[in-house]
């Protein structure tokens, strides 16, 4: 655990260090940050610990004293045994109620922390949204340093309209944050820089000239009203947004009213295209409405027009070139409608698919800690050999494989590579058989696929064959 808390530290710190926040504030970022490390820490402690133990009592002949007394393996692993199971139902329970809520208020911290310290909200290289500010507007720095990171190089600013348009553009050398406790404007002074806007007169042949406002300025103060957040509480709860906050029910529920909602938007895109393609499927006739013919009475007609080339010709030059242009620009249109619903409904399903994937995690995670604890305790009986020497590099050896195997497989599930409950099950039910295997070769007290073992198998295999030819 503390291993992967350092990793988190470093992940996290350099929002939360410095920023005026105090020890307490940072040290509940930490508390609620372990509980989302379990999925990790558990099963590679499950694996090293039973390692640990069984090569300890292999390494001092203490199995070979239990077999002389007539006790087997599995009898001495029975209580060990019945631990696990009791350790899986616990991790259930801790993945299905802690988890979430710990997922929730770390991510509930860090944007209370964003709203109260705006410097915290901006992240070197990259745009970040200035939530809390009555001003939309997305925001990039290439450097911060100074007093609480109030100092800022090579500033890009885009702010935003009613309709969330980014139609102002900012751009400066360099730039500070200015507040006071007792004032609720931040001031953000930008200096060497231009300012670009596109303008938007009414009248629609001004539009068209797409017309624009530039100026560079020197000096250039925006003020940042942020009375709404003089009250923020940094516990306060918000909506709970992504899938790793919501335990099995709500997940179960959101899963069946995504995947209604999901096919209801592709079915109503799908008959959009048809209307505009101007294909429109037969009408299923009522039984009433069907009315004999008369045979006699009806006239035949043929259509004289087979296939496309022949209604082209039947059309002049200037009359078949607008029909084709007007195809073409059919065909483009609904194309491009295609691409960007596209985006759109991959979006959707990967949001889908990855509650579907935290709802099998959480089931996944309680059985890897018993799939593990039967891969570890026979191999540790094979090794034989204790301390933190080759059980620790075979422990992170079989650990990063099986940690590995389940972020590719949950990557590919996400994207509808795979079904997400095969992303969810795939490196347990790999380790599945490893486990039995090592389980039966520590039962018969045999080696861990020495090269004595293939070379004594090769060896009966040619005697297999001199006999054979001898006959």
């Amino acid at each position: 655990m503390v291993i992967f808390i350092f990793q988190g530290i470093w992940l996290f710190i350099d929002d939360l260090a410095g920023k005026g926040l105090g020890i307490v504030i940072i040290g509940k970022f930490l508390f609620y940050f372990i509980p989302t490390l379990v999925d990790k820490v558990l099963p590679l402690t499950v694996l090293l610990s039973s390692i640990l133990t069984f090569g300890t009592f292999a390494e001092n002949y203490e199995f070979a004293a239990m077999k002389a007394s007539g006790i087997s393996l599995q009898r001495g692993m029975r209580s060990l045994i019945v631990f696990v199971l009791f350790l899986g139902v616990v991790t259930f329970f801790f993945a299905n109620t802690v988890i979430p809520k710990s997922e929730q208020k770390m991510f509930n911290l860090r944007r209370n922390i964003a709203k109260v310290k705006p410097a915290a909200a901006i992240t070197e290289g990259v745009f970040s949204d200035f939530e809390g500010t009555g001003d939309g507007m997305n925001i990039k720095v290439d450097k911060k340093y100074g007093e609480q990171d109030r100092f800022l190089d090579n500033v890009i600013i885009h702010k935003k309209t009613d309709q969330n348009v980014n139609s102002t553009v900012i751009k400066a050398n360099s730039g500070e944050l200015i507040s006071s406790e007792a004032s609720d404007i931040i001031q953000l002074v930008l200096k060497d820089g231009h300012y670009y806007e596109e303008l938007r007169p009414k009248d629609s042949e001004e539009r068209r000239k797409h017309p624009f406002a530039k100026s560079e300025f020197e000096t250039y103060t925006i003020n940042i009203d942020i009375s709404e957040l003089n009250d923020q509480d940094l516990e306060e709860d918000g909506n709970i947004t992504t899938d790793k906050m919501k335990n099995v029910g709500r997940l179960i529920k959101d899963i069946d009213s995504l995947g209604k909602n999901n096919l209801e938007k592709v079915e109503a895109f799908s008959k959009n295209i048809v209307n505009r393609m101007g294909a429109f499927p037969l009408k299923k006739l009522k039984k009433d409405s069907i009315q004999p013919i008369n045979i006699a009475k009806t006239e035949v007609r043929t259509d004289s027009i087979k296939d496309i080339d022949d209604f082209l010709g039947s059309l002049q030059e200037w009359q078949r070139l607008q029909v084709i242009n007007n195809a073409k620009n059919s065909v483009s249109g609904i194309l491009n409608t295609v691409i960007a619903k596209k985006d759109e409904l991959q979006k959707r399903y990967k949001f889908y698919n990855s509650h579907i994937l935290s709802l099998h995690n959480k089931y996944a995670l309680a059985f890897s800690c018993i799939i593990l604890f039967f891969v570890g305790a026979p191999l540790g009986a094979i090794i034989r050999k204790g301390g933190l020497g080759l059980p620790m590099v075979i422990a992170i050896v079989l650990f990063l494989t099986y940690y590995f195997i389940g972020v590719f497989a949950g990557n590919y599930a996400k994207e509808g590579n795979i079904h997400p409950a095969i992303g969810a099950w795939l490196s347990t039910l790999i380790m599945l058989p490893l486990g039995i295997s090592l389980t039966r070769r520590a039962t018969a007290d045999r080696g861990l696929f020495g090269f004595g073992n293939i070379f004594d198998r090769i060896k009966s295999l040619f005697k297999k064959k001199d006999e054979d030819s001898e006959e």
